[in-house]
């Protein structure tokens, strides 16, 4: 049995309550000035909000991401293309055509020549021709003349000695004929010379401006045959879908709430002061975000349901117990009085518990995930002030005007009051309780750790593409009429291309990022010995060799095609083994002179003071395997090596996101369960109380994890806040219901017709809340981006299972312990039993 509560501890609460009751029914007007003011203040912080988006924001800080930016430094080809690179994938009937060859090289004449664009250099397979016609042409003009002008056996001759550097087919498309010299595709590489501190934007409005510069080629048409891709579009664009994702949901999620809103309150007035509140409680998190620096992110979005959700839950509650003492014949003030009474301290536990939930994602290693934390923190308390305080205030004033006025009467009942239709079904889990309340609760425990076992198995995921939209979607969407049709996105037209005629991607190998001098004698050699004996995971050569790149590599294909590079590093070859193990520095020099430069320098860093490794992954193998066998070979290497890449990248993230979300997870329920214990010790003399909290949640918590798995729904950094963010909803709905079983309990009522009062007067409450939120939450499936998709669905559910374990749980729950508690001295009453429980013995 719990302490019985102190007068000091019953004076404090009550006092503070009754510092808003007063505020409230004396001074409303005030109140509301007051609201005001702040909400001018807020609109402040408004201009300081910026965007964030893509999967960069999960990965900083990851020793793997750290090579790859090294690399993207050091080398003059990176993995997936560097913030200052850009390329122009051009497509036709033959790229290896002179109409082509020449457009190619206009455009880089154009892009080269516009100053303002800041172009240090361009390369092409048509560059190399046309230096194979004039090799003192060193501007992209001088070359496209000397394509114009060649005689048509002579140009046939410069593709096919450009072919034998190698230079033709690194920039072409798969299908390339060396025979018939076609190709339908090749990649104008663009660098732009731009300080490190440049920012993303300055390198999105470059690379935009670019993209006019390719239009405005004659034959070229950005976006079709001649389509510019760099970090910078890919950044703008992959943000422009936050715009889409909000144009689309928000108005869907307004028509569904309002519709539900119209059901719970019944009367315009009253639901316009709950609109209000909800349009002050957003304002407030936006001013908030804008004056302390956090950006709008993916991970924010899912923030303002969720606040719709308290927000809406609240109002509600408000109104609807307001109603219900306004029914029994009190005054206003006595009627808002009584209401708030009755109702701050259970929106109080609930905002703590649910501000609990959310901050335990300030452990998580993800920005954006703390972010979210933070500001979705910071919006619940928000929401209990405009709700606890500035929603009743603007009640009492409409409603004394409403009294003097001439205003008519709308549906002013408690929701699921008296004998109505949905009256009779709420009591379906109280009507359980008197019958079989062992069988109920044993039947939801069951599901709920079955769920939980069966939710271990749900997958993680994490990579580039997650972050992209859904191609079906934004095609069923670009019918819509503006401004409802979705942007036209070139990333997706540009990642077919890179597959479908380079058969490149963003994943399908790892690297090894070599930090250290490769001038050494041995270096090359022990660059060499990674690739044999592979493992399983690695393709191989017929040779028993992993199939992979590295300056090696590029050091024998040029020694196959060039006989005096050939000679110089078998002078410099002791071991007979093809690879130069002494005098390294001069094999480089050649090698940097040979046209060959541009593909060594994609692997040798131009200070030699490092060097990189590509090895590709054999297909179908789980990317977790491969992974984990590139860091095993980093380790056994003698080289000062770094696994990197963008599979080693994500399962990095992958890796982190699994303990985050455990992690977030026991620390919510940790801090949630102590708060409730001590809380209702505190205010009722009985830990018991706040544990009658908790069964619940972990049912619900069960049954999402389980539901993740079922509709195959992976675990992401966008949804891993959902375990923690359950926890609070979920206490969200078993509070008020407790709260007001305890209120009818200490009145006098047995515990059968406690219960009956409560889900009398709560559970119309519970059940109007619950359809607008998960119709407000679950709007998010109309998302573009199935990481916000699945975060909706699995709010929705969070909350659904939180409704239906309020309603029907907690009845049979209440009712078991207090028949088998008092056995072990925790009952409800201190040893008191209800009537059906004496029945039943």
């Amino acid at each position: 049995m719990g302490p019985e509560p102190t007068e000091a501890a019953v004076t404090a609460a009550d006092r503070i309550v009754e510092r808003v009751d007063a505020l409230v029914t004396d001074r409303p007007a005030a109140v509301i000035a007051v609201f005001l003011l702040v909400s001018v203040v807020a609109v402040g912080g408004l201009a300081g909000i910026t965007t964030s988006a893509g999967a960069d924001q999960f990965t900083q800080d990851i020793p793997a991401q750290r090579a790859l930016d090294d690399i993207d430094e050091e080398f003059e080809t990176s993995i997936g293309g560097s913030a200052t690179s850009a390329q122009v994938i051009v497509t036709d009937d033959n790229v290896l055509s002179r109409s082509t060859l020449i457009r190619v090289l206009e455009t880089q004449d154009r892009l080269e020549s516009r100053s303002t664009l800041r172009v240090r250099s361009t390369t092409s397979h048509a560059d190399a021709i046309a230096r194979q016609l004039d090799p003192s042409a060193e501007a992209p003009g001088e070359r496209r003349d000397a394509v114009a002008e060649a005689t048509p056996a002579e140009l046939r001759a410069a593709i096919t000695d450009a072919d034998a550097s190698g230079a033709v087919a690194a920039q072409v498309s798969v299908d390339y004929n060396p025979t018939a010299q076609r190709a339908d595709a090749a990649i104008v590489g663009i660098t732009y010379d731009l300080p490190e501190s440049a920012t993303t934007g300055r390198v999105t409005e470059l690379q935009t401006q670019s993209v006019a510069v390719v239009d405005s080629v004659p034959g070229n048409e950005a976006g079709d045959n001649a389509v510019l891709f760099g970090d910078g579009i890919l950044q703008s664009e992959i943000t422009a879908l936050l715009g889409d994702t909000a144009i689309i949901v928000f108005p869907a999620a307004l028509l569904l709430i309002l519709g539900f809103l119209v059901f719970a309150y019944r009367d315009p007035i009253d639901m316009g002061i709950g609109l209000v509140a909800l349009l002050l409680s957003l304002l407030w998190t936006f001013g908030f975000m804008g004056y302390a620096g956090i950006p709008f992110s993916d991970s924010l979005i899912t923030v303002f349901p969720l606040l719709l959700a308290v927000g809406i839950d609240f109002g509600i509650h408000i109104v609807n117990r307001y109603r219900e003492e306004r029914g029994e014949g009190l005054s206003i003030a006595a009627a808002m009085r009584t209401t708030t009474d009755q109702l701050l301290i259970a929106f109080l536990l609930v905002t703590i518990t649910t501000v609990f939930g959310l901050v335990s994602n300030v452990v998580s290693p993800f920005e954006p995930n703390r972010d979210f934390g933070i500001v979705a923190a910071a919006g619940i308390t928000f929401t209990l002030a405009v709700f606890g305080v500035f929603l009743p205030a603007t009640k009492v004033l409409v409603d004394r005007w409403r009294e003097r006025l001439p205003i008519p009467e709308f549906g002013t009942t408690a929701l699921g009051s008296g004998g109505s239709r949905l009256g009779r079904v709420l009591r379906v889990g109280v009507d359980l309780s008197k019958v079989a309340p062992v069988a109920v609760v044993a039947v939801l425990l069951v599901g709920g750790a079955v769920g939980g076992a069966y939710g271990t198995g749900v997958n993680t995921e994490f990579s580039e593409e997650a972050f992209f939209p859904d191609e079906d979607r934004l095609e069923t969407y670009s019918n819509l009429p503006e401004p409802f049709a979705p942007t036209d996105y070139t990333f997706l037209r540009v990642l077919s291309l890179f597959e479908e005629e380079f058969e490149q991607s963003f994943v399908g190998s790892v690297t090894l990022y070599v930090d250290q001098s490769v001038r050494d004698d041995d270096a090359l050699e022990l660059i060499d010995r990674t690739t044999r004996n592979p493992p399983d995971t690695f393709a191989t050569t017929d040779e028993r060799r992993a199939a992979s790149t590295s300056v090696v590599t590029v050091i024998r294909d040029q020694a196959e095609r060039d006989p005096e590079f050939s000679a110089l590093v078998d002078r410099n070859d002791r071991l007979g083994t093809g690879v130069p193990d002494r005098d390294v520095d001069e094999v480089y020099d050649a090698l940097l002179d040979s046209p060959a430069r541009g593909q060594a320098r994609g692997y040798l860093a131009a200070d030699r003071g490092s060097a990189r490794i590509d090895y590709t992954i054999r297909p179908g193998v789980d990317n977790s395997e491969a992974v984990a066998d590139v860091r095993d070979l980093a380790e056994r290497t003698p080289l000062e090596a770094v696994p990197t890449g963008d599979l080693v990248v994500n399962e990095a993230v992958i890796d982190r996101l699994t303990t985050s979300a455990i992690r977030s997870l026991f620390a919510a329920f940790g801090l949630t369960a102590v708060f409730l214990a001590l809380s209702y010790a505190y205010l009722e003399g009985k830990a018991v109380y706040g544990l009658l909290n908790l069964v619940p949640v972990l049912v619900t918590v069960g049954l999402l994890v389980g539901s993740m798995r079922l509709f195959d729904i992976p675990l992401t950094p966008i949804n891993a806040p959902i375990l923690s963010v359950s926890i609070g909803l979920g206490v969200d709905y078993t509070v008020h219901f407790v709260h007001r079983f305890v209120d009818e309990f200490k009145a006098g009522k047995a515990v059968d017709e406690a219960l009956d009062v409560t889900i009398a007067g709560t559970g119309g409450a519970l059940t109007g809340s619950m359809l607008t939120t998960v119709c407000g939450l679950g709007v998010l499936w109309l998302a573009v981006i199935p990481l916000l998709r699945d975060f909706g669905v699995l709010l929705a559910l969070g909350v659904l299972y939180a409704y239906l374990c309020s309603i029907l749980l907690v009845p049979s729950l209440v009712v078991v312990w207090n028949r088998y508690g008092d056995r072990v001295g925790l009952g409800l009453d201190g040893g008191l039993r209800d009537e059906s429980a004496e029945r039943a013995d």
